[in-house]
């Protein structure tokens, strides 16, 4: 099992040294490990090929600094390995069809490239983690030729596609015991060559748990990973998952921005995934991906003026928020999974937007993620319309106040009198504060709009 803690005691001893220059000589420090190092952290995902108009490596680079200034933590690089020719999907192929998992795509640069990328971000304290395809492979990966026990077979003894419509790639056979051990190989290869902090795993849950499990205890023998799976169930955190999936929350906020769910919704889900997770895993929400963005539609097509209120969810309850690349510069478009195009960076007109909720996010201990946040509380609920959702994140003194107005329609909002008294910053400005009496009248809230307030702050970061 994972261990997140571990006490690490050197000691240096001669002939020479008296009893006190030994105890000098005696250190013992504490030495987080995932998931606790990741506790106040996010996710940003990066689409290599759209990001910029030449679609390298070395082009995304420069923006590793903004980033970090937005308070950017963790980069999710989409895969960077060759794409399959067999079978392509054209013009240039799905980035989840890997014909070498230990090489670049020649189309996005080197592994010199790759290794100066993680070699900057590292300088930035930020953290890589590299998408892994474990439950299938390109129809032309040199496996298919050398070992196709490996695969998965049709009656014919062909290799056959895991799910009808992707029909680029092959799937493989977890019966095979070796195939674990060479699937753990060329990820244990990343960890060595190109010195990642762990994996976001494609699909993970299509992959049988016990191969995970040995996967992971095999990568942390290497090296201390933070281990991200796109799946939702508490059973890839039980063989070693950090974080997974929040999909159900996901198309809820869909369904909220087009008034079929609202703030009882959110407060029925987060009571019934606080039951079916251990406090310890880390859940992911995000109102936007790679998938959402090219298939679903990009934020502003599926929630228009709900999409703030909606992004200030993600970043406030219980969970690590996920930015998809583009999200700070207001990405309009769908972009195309199977052919080139780039963002449009001319105008950051969310990176402010953003910024405020990462600093937000780092600066209250009440909003870590898991278990190393606050307590979930919600704010007077029975005086309440359902299209209010309002609620407090409390850790020892620092405490968040959230209230936001779901609905395309203005709304009256009553505080509990337990928080009369009480004096907030308001999370967007921290000079302007909201105190609260005990004749309060209800507070006013536009539609689609939102207040965060503050206490005790720590601002140390």
């Amino acid at each position: 099992m994972r261990k997140y803690f571990f006490i690490a005691l050197i000691a240096i001893t001669t002939f020479n040294y008296s009893c006190e220059s030994i105890q000098d000589e005696v250190q013992q420090d504490t030495i987080l490990r995932y998931p606790e190092k990741a506790k106040d952290m996010n996710i940003y995902e990066v689409n290599i090929r759209q990001y910029t108009p030449e679609g390298t490596i070395n082009a995304f680079i420069p923006h590793i600094d903004r980033l970090k200034n937005m308070g950017v933590d963790i980069l999710w690089i989409m895969p960077i390995q060759p794409i399959g020719e067999k079978n392509r999907k054209e013009p240039l192929g799905s980035y989840y069809s890997s014909k070498d998992y230990t090489a670049i795509n020649p189309n996005f640069g080197t592994l010199e490239d790759f290794n100066n990328l993680v070699k900057k971000a590292h300088e930035k304290d930020m953290i890589v983690l590299l998408d892994w395809v474990a439950n299938h492979t390109a129809y032309d990966h040199h496996w298919a030729e050398g070992h196709p026990e490996y695969y998965n077979l049709d009656s014919a003894g062909n290799l056959q596609s895991p799910v009808e419509d992707w029909t680029d790639v092959a799937d493989l056979n977890y019966d095979d015991e070796k195939l674990h051990q060479a699937m753990i190989s060329e990820m244990k290869w990343w960890l060595t060559e190109a010195d990642i902090d762990g994996f976001r795993c494609d699909m993970a849950g299509m992959v049988p748990n016990e191969f995970w499990e040995k996967a992971i205890d095999s990568l942390e023998a290497t090296k201390d990973v933070f281990m991200l799976a796109e799946w939702e169930e508490p059973k890839m955190h039980d063989v070693g998952f950090d974080m997974t999936y929040g999909w159900e929350f996901h198309h809820m906020l869909n369904d909220i921005a087009i008034g079929k769910a609202n703030a009882d919704s959110v407060l029925a889900y987060l009571e019934k995934d606080a039951k079916k997770y251990d406090s310890t895993a880390f859940r992911m929400y995000f109102t936007s991906n790679h998938d959402e963005n090219s298939w679903a539609g990009t934020v502003f097509e599926r929630m228009g003026d709900a999409y703030k209120p909606l992004a200030v969810l993600t970043a406030t309850v219980p969970a690590m928020p996920m930015i998809y690349s583009g999200q700070e510069a207001g990405l309009d478009e769908r972009l195309p999974f199977f052919d080139k195009d780039t963002i449009d960076w001319s105008n950051l007109s969310y990176e402010d937007f953003y910024s405020q909720l990462l600093t937000l996010k780092k600066n209250n201990p009440a909003l870590w993620n898991g278990a190393y946040g606050g307590d979930f509380q919600e704010i007077n609920k029975d005086q309440n319309s359902s299209e209010i959702l309002a609620f407090r994140r409390k850790k020892d003194e620092n405490e968040v106040l959230v209230i936001l107005n779901l609905s395309d329609s203005s709304q009256s909002f009553v505080i509990d009198k337990k928080y009369t008294g009480n004096t907030y910053q308001k999370a967007n400005n921290p000079k302007l504060t909201v105190s609260f009496s005990e004749n309060q009248e209800p507070l006013l809230f536009d539609p689609w709009s939102y207040m965060i307030l503050t206490k005790n702050s720590l601002n140390t970061k």
